[in-house]
């Protein structure tokens, strides 16, 4: 079993004074399903491939199964990489493109067919050991590059952005098939995508970057429950957050004739930072119409998901207009321009600084 570990690490492009990946202090525990998600710039790629050393250290330190490989060649390192184009010889069939890194390290041929074998049962790839991947689906392309990894019986699994290829019903399919697998084999894995969903649905732990910056790392629930941050807040989610930025007063904000008291905690803070005004975070869900009291507004928009609908709520506030988006139910949807009351669920309300994003109080 196999951790690994980023020691302030750093990755600095000449020319640009930006850090792509900014002191980066994380631990991917062993066996762990550790997930780097962020938008496109973040630095998530950039990290794996440090990992993997395809890119440079340049300040800090990376430590694979206890082992400083910050200076080591990408083949000592006993890591495999899937690469979000696959990669796959276009001449060799798939026993061949499977058993190719164990041909390059001399493996004798009885041992790697034995191995090739039984990475293609797992993945169900049996039937096609014969076929080009030409002849293949997008997702049996996937599943072999995955065979490839697999025959190396490495120490840890880097994946940077394997389903982006696919069509959005494939990828279900395939992160299911992919999060199935890497508790079946218990190897360290570090997966980069920039989806939010497949990192929500697939990682023991998200790793949330932000221009290079570590922002948050937890279980997904506690992301989506207490994010650290407004960009997290609104990062996770989706649809993303409601974030608000409204004038503060008497320890509470006013929207849609409704006043938001903070919380002791955020009240505490936002006291202790001097604040004038806040950013009110709701997540859509944690609405409800039909209400006799609580947030009021005007449809302006609603987008039919078939279970659930958006709705788009314009709704005055003390900075002027806001727009909410709302999730409901989508068996009776409203109308363009019909009125609605909006409900807090408790617990319903985060609370963020204006000026560094970061949270106001404990998670309340």
């Amino acid at each position: 079993m196999t951790e690994i570990r980023f020691e302030d690490a750093s990755r600095v492009y000449a020319g640009n004074p930006v850090p792509a990946v900014d002191a980066l202090d994380l631990l991917v525990e062993s066996g762990e399903f550790m997930v780097l998600v962020g938008p496109s710039g973040s630095g998530k790629s950039t990290a794996l491939r440090m990992i993997a050393g395809l890119e440079q250290v340049d300040t800090g330190g990376i430590w694979i199964g206890g082992r400083d490989v910050t200076w080591e060649r990408p083949q000592d390192r006993d890591v495999a990489m899937v690469f979000q184009n696959y990669a796959l010889y276009p001449f060799l069939n798939v026993e061949d493109n499977i058993a190719f890194p164990l041909k390059m390290a001399k493996v004798p041929k009885a041992d790697r067919h034995k191995r090739v074998v039984a990475a293609a049962e797992l993945l169900e790839l049996s039937d096609l050991l014969a076929r080009k991947p030409s002849q293949l689906s997008g997702g049996q392309r996937q599943r072999v590059a995955m065979g490839r990894a697999i025959v190396r019986e490495p120490s840890a699994f880097l994946m940077d952005e394997p389903l982006s290829n696919l069509d959005a019903l494939l990828r279900v399919q395939m992160r299911s098939e992919i999060a199935s697998l890497q508790r079946r084999l218990g190897v360290t894995t570090v997966y980069v995508t920039h989806d939010q969903v497949e990192a929500m649905t697939m990682g023991t732990r998200v790793a949330v970057l932000r221009d290079g910056r570590l922002q948050q790392c937890a279980r997904p629930r506690e992301l989506y429950d207490s994010p650290a941050n407004a960009f997290v807040a609104g990062f996770i989610g989706s649809p993303p957050m409601n974030l608000l930025t409204l004038p503060l007063a008497d320890g509470a904000v006013t929207l849609g004739g409704l006043r938001i008291e903070l919380g002791p905690d955020a009240a505490r803070d936002a006291g202790a930072q001097g604040l004038t005004e806040v950013t009110l975070g709701v997540r859509p869900e944690s609405m409800k119409p039909g209400a006799a009291f609580g947030v009021a507004g005007r449809v302006e928009n609603v987008e039919h998901l078939g279970a659930d609908s958006h709705v788009s709520l314009a709704t005055p506030s003390d900075a002027g207009e806001a727009t909410l988006v709302v999730r409901i139910e989508g068996t009776h949807p409203p109308d363009a321009g019909e009125k609605l009351t909006l409900a807090l669920e408790d617990g319903a309300a985060h609370w963020f600084s204006p000026a560094t994003g970061d949270r106001l109080g404990d998670r309340e």
